[in-house]
């Protein structure tokens, strides 16, 4: 059967749990009528490195089984004209979080040594300093060491409020007790048999109970950086890691609200969020990394912004009717005439794909499959139910790229 290329406006996946939206988009422009909904913002935006950060883009079967096969490909370009440039981009993003936010919302906005100080004034300038909250350091430990100065092993996220009527609830993000803070404390058990340790300090006794939790302070130093074979590497240059995103989200949140993450990379705010039935917003301006994003949240609502455009693209396909569901095969995937593949093609060029119905200039996502690292295979066949509507199929490419095809009028 032959198909053709269609234009589309996006996506959306229905799954059960809290919805979410991904945009392709610059996300100094958040959209308007999700002003004044959200519950906590948080970026993690360019840092001004002046340097080119790329995604590992696993190829084929055998790449994602065992890695050897794969694409360097750019992720995003973290280069400015000038300081002042870098300045107005950041401040965009900052008027841009407070206009997202709801009167109880949070906003961490999460820098390193370069530009923290430059950051605090500008989020001061558009909260104001007396929403202020923390300076949270979260130091790791990974990479190199210098010997010319101290090795910078740390990073800073600002902490604002959009009003006094902040929510945060530490109680949510307990840590276990360090041992080390009661070697200086006399340890005694009272009469139901539960460990306990005293200090005297300033005249008062304090209490510890062994057993009862200890909440984080603004130092995070129990939360490790991902380490190069961490499961949870996409491939995307830097990543952070899930246990840092779900610390926010949890004290500074509520079941059902309203995530946002205006420079989302491989989507690690939105998971996080996802999971805890939180519903989210992502934006990037990389194909590359909403197709990362997009992957992550497979079991999950989505509906993406990201449209598909006529690029010349081809596929070899076929469809078989059936009793309640109609069996989509796709055989071949080609690029534009004269497009460069990088030395992939075929099937190799297709990271996942997905048969659905077309409504409205809508994709709706039926059944999809997708290469992971549990699932280096695609399945050259989908499932697709018999229902009213244009039957159709869509692919994401290695390089990010999605295509929308639609069986040929014959």
């Amino acid at each position: 059967m032959r198909f053709v290329e269609i234009a589309c406006q996006g996506e959306r996946t229905v799954r059960p749990g809290a919805d979410g939206r991904l945009i392709l988009g610059d996300g100094t422009r958040p959209p308007e009528d999700a002003f004044g909904t959200a519950q906590c913002v948080y970026i993690d935006p360019p840092f001004n490195t002046g340097e080119v950060f790329t995604f590992r883009q696993r190829i084929g079967a055998k790449g994602w089984q065992d890695g050897t096969r794969a694409l360097d490909l750019p992720a995003y370009a973290d280069r400015f004209e000038s300081r002042e440039a870098y300045h107005a981009f950041l401040r965009a993003l900052i008027e841009g979080a407070q206009a997202l936010l709801r009167d109880t919302g949070a906003f961490f906005l999460h820098l390193d040594q370069r530009e923290s100080a430059y950051g605090r004034l500008l989020c001061d300038e558009v909260f104001g300093e007396e929403n202020f909250v923390n300076e949270i350091i979260w130091c790791y430990q990974s990479g190199g060491r210098s010997m010319k100065r101290f090795s910078s092993k740390h990073d800073t996220i600002l902490f604002y409020r959009k009003s006094k009527r902040l929510y945060f609830d530490i109680r949510s993000v307990p840590i276990p007790r360090e041992g080390n803070r009661n070697n200086h404390m006399k340890r005694k058990v009272d009469e139901n048999g539960r460990t306990f340790r005293t200090i005297r300090t300033g005249g008062k006794v304090y209490t510890y109970y062994d057993d009862e939790p200890t909440y984080p302070t603004d130092v995070w130093s129990d939360v490790s950086h991902l380490q190069q074979k961490d499961p949870q590497r996409t491939g995307f240059d830097t990543q952070k890691p899930a246990a840092l995103l779900n610390r926010i989200i949890a004290c500074t949140t509520k079941p059902g609200d309203l995530v946002a993450d205006l420079c989302c990379g491989s989507g690690t705010a939105l998971i996080a969020a996802a999971e805890a039935d939180r519903r989210y917003l992502g934006m990037d301006t990389s194909e590359s990394a909403l197709s990362v994003a997009r992957k992550r949240l497979a079991d999950h609502a989505v509906l993406a912004g990201w449209p598909a455009y006529e690029r010349g693209c081809s596929i070899k396909g076929d469809i078989f009717p059936g009793i309640g569901f109609t069996d989509v095969c796709l055989m071949d995937y080609a690029l534009p005439p004269g497009e460069d593949g990088k030395g992939v093609s075929g099937l190799d060029l297709v990271d996942s794909w997905a048969v659905g119905f077309l409504r409205d200039g809508w994709f709706l996502t039926q059944d999809m499959s997708q290469r992971t690292k549990l699932t280096p295979e695609l399945k050259t066949t989908l499932l697709l139910p018999q229902l009213h509507g244009q039957s159709a199929v869509q692919v994401v490419d290695v390089f990010g790229r999605k295509s929308v095809f639609v069986p040929a009028e014959e």
